[in-house]
Parts: structure tokens; C-alpha cells; sequence
């Protein structure tokens, strides 16, 4: 299965790290273009390249994760495809310095991303943990990192589970996207959990 990266920054390299020891290849891409991505890639092995945010989005499994900011310019680079899976791994935050400030939405930030992808199946997840936490290994001493998602189409949501169940996770589906908001910056109460499941 090949994963594509939109975006290469701290949490897209955290979620590839896990593509990559499972056994998958993975594609990055950002907005300066592949020739910027060397030293990424290197660090990865075989199983990484870059490539432009078209030939990402061409892959399998789609994760999002780039600055809100940026959101609109990213995705706005992506050919149409019916049925598409996108992890959208994005965080409202339109300030970080000197404090952190989110965009306060009416809607669920992966409910906004579906908006601008139409046709995808995004599934809202990994936004909530810190990047060192997704980064680290998924099985612990004490059991399993838990790993929070939501969307609205099942088979792709059995895809997800599936995969990330083979990174080590223990997924916990809280239903359809609109419940992604439990982990929305603005608010959400999952927001910065990181839990354990034992056993």
C-alpha cells in the first residue's frame, strides 16, 4: 500500500515513520516541490520519495497534514478521484506564537476538509496527539497507544483500522466525522490525550 504526504513536517515524518516499518511505501510532497524533499526522503529508507502534491494525492491512503493556513492551497492541487481516502491530520491553529490561537469553526475542521475534497472519504485522525507521542512506539509497557478516529464511510474507515492496527495502535472509532469535533483544538476534549489500553 502506498501512503502520500501532504505536507513533511514534523507529524506527516511521525505517521511515515509507521508506514515504513509496517511495510508500506510512502510519498511526500509539499509546496516548495520534490527537489526540497531530499534529506526527508533520505531518511526513510527505499520505501520513501517525493513527489508533487498531484502524485501524492494519487496514492492509496492520502494524509493531510500541513498548516491550517494552508489547508485550501494544499488540497486545491489534487486531481478529482472519487472514493479517495483522506487522514486529515490538520489542527485549526492560526497562531502559535507567542500563544496558540485556533479559528473558531461552526463546523468540525474535517468536516471543512471534506468540503474541499469532494468525492474523498476523510477520516479525522492523529490531530490530537502530540507529534512525539505519534512518533514513538504505539505499543507500550502496559499495552497500546490509543488512536481516536471518526468518519463517514465504513469501508474506508475498516481500511484505516486495519492499517493502523498493524502500526501497533489500538484504534477507537467514534463514529461518523461530525464527532471529529471531540478532537478539535477548539474545544475538543480528546485534545491532547494520549491513553493507554492495556493488556
Amino acid at each position: 500500500m502506498k501512503f502520500g504526504m501532504i505536507g513533511a513536517g514534523t507529524l506527516s515524518r511521525a505517521i511515515a515513520g509507521h508506514v515504513v516499518k509496517a511495510g508500506h511505501d510512502v510519498i511526500f510532497s509539499n509546496s516548495r516541490g520534490p527537489e526540497t524533499l531530499g534529506d526527508v526522503v533520505a531518511g526513510f529508507g527505499p520505501r520513501a520519495s517525493a513527489g508533487s502534491v498531484a502524485e501524492a494525492g494519487a496514492a492509496d491512503i492520502v494524509v493531510l497534514a500541513v498548516p491550517w493556513s494552508k489547508v485550501r492551497e494544499a488540497v486545491r492541487h489534487l486531481p478529482a478521484r472519487e472514493g479517495r481516502i483522506v487522514i486529515d491530520a490538520t489542527n485549526q491553529w492560526i497562531k502559535l506564537t507567542p500563544s496558540f490561537v485556533a479559528e473558531h469553526l461552526d463546523i468540525g475542521g474535517s468536516e471543512l476538509v471534506a468540503s474541499l475534497i469532494p468525492g474523498a472519504h476523510v477520516i479525522k485522525a492523529f490531530d490530537n496527539m502530540y507529534g512525539r507521542y505519534v512518533a514513538a512506539d504505539p505499543v507500550t509497557e502496559t499495552g497500546r497507544r490509543i488512536l481516536f478516529y471518526a468518519g463517514d464511510d465504513q469501508d474506508a474507515k475498516s481500511v484505516f483500522r486495519s492499517v493502523v492496527e498493524g502500526f501497533g495502535f489500538a484504534p477507537v472509532d467514534l463514529g461518523p466525522l461530525v464527532m471529529g469535533r471531540l478532537m478539535q483544538v477548539d474545544g475538543g476534549p480528546l485534545t491532547g490525550l494520549h491513553a493507554i489500553r492495556e493488556g
